[in-house]
Parts: C-alpha cells; sequence; structure tokens
C-alpha cells in the first residue's frame, strides 16, 4: 500500500470504470498485459528524479554555484508539489480519464529531466518542479488504473508496481554516479540521462490517452456534506497524530533521500560507494512495504511498530552521528528499515476509520498536511550544514525528529476510528 493508493476519492473510483474494454477476451487480455507494462515503466519513474539528485548533489552546487539552504530547498521541493499537485490528480482524471493524466505526467517528467541540468538555478528549480509535479499525479493516479483493469488483482499489481517503483529509487542511487563517469563526467548528462527512460515510459501510456470514463456530476446537495466532513476532520486527535506521524516520516525520507550521499562523501566514502549506500537504504523498502501493512493489520495497536521503526532510525542517526565512515552499511541498512515507517503510516490510515469515505478525507487531511509539515526539514539540515560546516549538528537534528515521530505513532496506533471523536 502506497501514499497515492490512499488519496483516491469514491468519485474518481467510478469515473475509472473502462468506457471502451474491447469485447473479445483476448484483446482485454491484450490490454491488459500492455497496461501491466505501463505500470512498470511508470512507477520506475516515480523517484529518479529525487534520489538521482541526491547522488550528485555537491556536483549540482558546485556547478550551479548552490548555497546549501538552496540545496535543502531542493530537497523540499519534492513534498511541497506531492501536496500541491496530488490534490488535483482526481479531479483531472475525472474530467480526462486516468491514462491521459498518467501520460501528460510521464511528459512532464520527461521535460523537467531533460532540461533541468541545462541553466541556472531557478531553471533548475523550474524544471525539478515540473518533472515532481508529473510524479505528484502518477502517486494518486496508479492504483486507479490498478482498479480499473486489475479488479480481480489488485493487491498483486499493487506489488507489482510497488516493487517497480522502489527498483527505480534504487536504480538512481546506485547507478547515476557510474553513469556520469560514463559521460566524462559530466553531471549535466548524467543526471539527464534518466529523462530519457521516462521518455520510453510515455510509449505504452499513448496507447491509453483515449480511454476515459464519464465523470459523473455530483449535486450541490451532495458537496455540501462533503465539504463539512472534510472540516469537521480537523477536529480528531488520531487525525492530527496522523497527520504528525506521515509529516516526520517524510520529512526523514527526504532528507535522507537528499542529503544521505553527501553526509557519505564527507565522512571520506566514494562518490559512487555513497550512491550504492542510498540505494540500499531505498530498496529495503521493497521487501517490507509487504510484510509491515499485514503485520499491523493484525494488531490492534500499531504503536509498538512505529517505537520500534523509530529506534531503528535512532541507531543509524547516532552511527552517523558518532562514526559515519566506521559502518557505513549498517548505518545505511537501519535507516532503511526506519524510513518504512512509511508503509505503516499509510496502512494506520486504512484503519482509523470505519468507511470508505472516511478514509479518503482521512487520507487527504493526514497526507496533504503532512507533506506541508515535511518541508523545512531539508531546508533547515542544508543551512545547518551550510553553517556550521559539517554534519554533526544537522544530524543531531534528524535523531532528534525521531522522539515526536514515535509520540506521534503511539497515538495514532490506537485502536479507535476518528468517527468517535467527531
Amino acid at each position: 500500500m502506497r501514499d497515492d493508493e490512499a488519496t483516491l476519492d469514491p468519485a474518481t473510483e467510478r469515473a475509472t470504470m473502462p468506457a471502451h474494454l474491447p469485447t473479445a477476451a483476448q484483446g482485454v487480455r491484450r490490454t491488459r498485459i500492455l497496461v501491466a507494462v505501463a505500470l512498470v515503466l511508470a512507477a520506475l519513474n516515480l523517484r529518479p528524479a529525487i534520489t538521482s539528485l541526491g547522488a550528485l548533489l555537491e556536483e549540482v552546487r558546485d556547478g550551479l554555484g548552490m548555497s546549501g539552504a538552496v540545496a535543502g530547498l531542493l530537497t523540499s521541493v519534492p513534498a511541497l508539489c506531492f501536496a500541491v499537485f496530488g490534490v488535483t490528480a482526481p479531479r483531472l482524471a475525472r474530467r480526462r480519464g486516468p491514462g491521459a493524466v498518467v501520460c501528460a505526467g510521464l511528459v512532464a517528467i520527461t521535460l523537467g529531466l531533460l532540461l533541468r541540468p541545462f541553466g541556472g538555478t531557478v531553471p533548475f528549480l523550474a524544471a525539478s518542479a515540473l518533472a515532481l509535479g508529473g510524479i505528484a499525479v502518477g502517486n494518486v493516479l496508479m492504483p486507479v488504473v490498478v482498479k480499473r483493469w486489475f479488479p480481480d488483482r489488485v493487491g498483486t499489481m499493487t506489488g507489482l508496481y510497488s516493487m517497480a517503483l522502489s527498483l527505480g529509487t534504487a536504480l538512481a542511487a546506485a547507478a547515476t554516479v557510474p553513469a556520469t563517469r560514463a559521460f566524462g563526467g559530466d553531471w549535466r548528462l548524467g543526471l539527464a540521462a534518466w529523462g530519457v527512460l521516462a521518455a520510453v515510459a510515455v510509449l505504452p501510456w499513448l496507447a491509453l490517452v483515449r480511454d476515459r470514463g464519464p465523470a459523473p456530476a455530483a449535486s450541490p446537495q451532495a458537496a455540501a456534506p462533503e465539504r463539512a466532513q472534510a472540516r469537521s476532520i480537523a477536529r480528531s486527535r488520531t487525525a492530527w497524530a496522523l497527520a504528525v506521524y506521515f509529516g516526520l516520516q517524510a520529512t526523514g525520507a527526504y532528507i535522507t533521500m537528499g542529503w544521505l550521499p553527501q553526509i557519505f562523501r564527507d565522512a571520506g566514502v566514494s562518490a559512487s560507494t555513497a550512491g550504492v549506500l542510498l540505494a540500499v537504504t531505498m530498496v529495503m523498502g521493497v521487501p517490507l512495504s509487504f510484510v509491515l501493512p499485514a503485520l499491523a493489520g493484525r494488531m490492534r495497536h500499531q504503536g509498538g511498530l512505529a517505537v520500534g521503526l523509530g529506534l531503528f532510525g535512532i541507531a543509524g542517526y547516532g552511527g552517523l552521528w558518532a562514526a559515519p565512515a566506521a559502518a557505513p552499511w549498517v548505518w545505511a541498512l537501519l535507516l532503511g528499515i526506519s524510513n518504512c515507517s512509511f508503509p505503516l503510516a499509510l496502512t494506520m490510515i486504512g484503519m482509523r476509520s470505519r468507511t470508505g469515505g472516511g478514509v479518503v478525507r482521512l487520507s487527504a487531511f493526514a497526507q496533504c498536511t503532512g507533506y506541508l509539515l515535511s518541508i523545512p526539514g531539508p531546508i533547515l539540515v542544508g543551512t545547518l550544514y551550510q553553517h556550521t560546516g559539517g554534519w554533526d549538528l544537522p544530524v543531531a537534528f534528524m535523531l532528534t525528529l525521531l522522539v515526536p515521530q514515535i509520540a506521534a505513532g503511539v497515538v495514532a496506533g490506537r485502536d479507535r476510528a476518528v468517527e468517535d471523536e467527531l
């Protein structure tokens, strides 16, 4: 279960029923194969824009004359884009169809990745925002496509694209530095190369652009209660605990993706090894994304899992603070386990409401609020790094954030529904 699953609303689900399914079983089968390939290729491209930059952040800063604060802003842009653009995806899908919107998102990713290295700091930021906006749309609509074409295999297909997403994350972290060396050490070409993979992913989606369903008309009588319920969710203590937990785990994830390779490089680890270490951290999400939701679903209180994952993070950051080059593989592994608080957060969102509509409202509140809360963290880390010239204070800050994250996870994990608090 991913963050883009939880933001699905009932109107989008109704809008995504296929309008022009092939009548022959063989045609349906061919189309489903095409959709499966399209899903995997799209998922592979939903994180390289972030982790490829983390592997070359030092070269990008030097090449563009970028300050530590601006570099920190770069690591916060994903959260901002996911919060802003992700909200618009369901409405666009109702109007244009999910296939067309995902295709447009992949085009945005392609253009952003190809253009961002070739300019100054402002064009780099603008092109990064373009690519991240496309990623935000894909995050939200991937499960819509799964429900539409694979209603009988939602779990299998969700697992397939989740693994592809984690694979793309790890691949970009590990391969960006070697690719840059293959291009003669030109970091611009090393970053732009990921735009080629995104362009390939566009191709199967072109065949799905015309596949759109009719958008149901929402009556004013139905819309008013929905708005009132959306406002009332903010009165729930559990909803706020989930938002804080989601936001703090997102803060840790984006700090890790943006700054972890630089921490290792400053400790004397080579650039290529630092990229592989980030890949190790990211790839931990592949198996644990399956294990944690199933385990959490069998428990009445998920707070224990939040505590356990937080303790792994404290151990990892503690190692980075004390001796980053002494056991870098151990620290990367520990942080990778800790970052799997992401699927736990999504699972708890699904368990804290009794109705589908309640889950949608809770998910929208927790994720949008959480992503907004996560924006300052990476910027502050970059600022601390710039002004102190080292990583002691920034890493101590990252470790400290895990304390309120654990506390919020314990509150969010209680066996209760938000409807009881409204």
